[in-house]
């Protein structure tokens, strides 16, 4: 199995997969709708299930598809 990582997706969310707690800031976790295992988390701000997505970046055209530079 893989490490826990964050996978950015082109004109989406990002993937949270493994099991990493995912906390607010007062240091409250929040309950993760779904498999524990894989989260989205919302990047376009126009979810009502924020911080994880629910798919309205799609009806709202998000753009966003960046790429990893060279790590030193």
């Amino acid at each position: 199995m893989p490490p826990p990582h964050i996978r950015v997706r082109d004109h989406g969310p990002l993937v949270i997969e493994g099991d990493i707690p995912i906390f607010d800031a007062e240091g409250n976790q929040f309950c993760a709708p779904g498999p524990k295992s894989t989260v989205a988390l919302c990047r376009c701000g126009r979810s009502v299930q924020r911080p994880f997505c629910d798919g309205r970046h799609r009806e709202v055209g998000f753009c966003s598809a960046e790429r990893a530079g060279e790590c030193n």
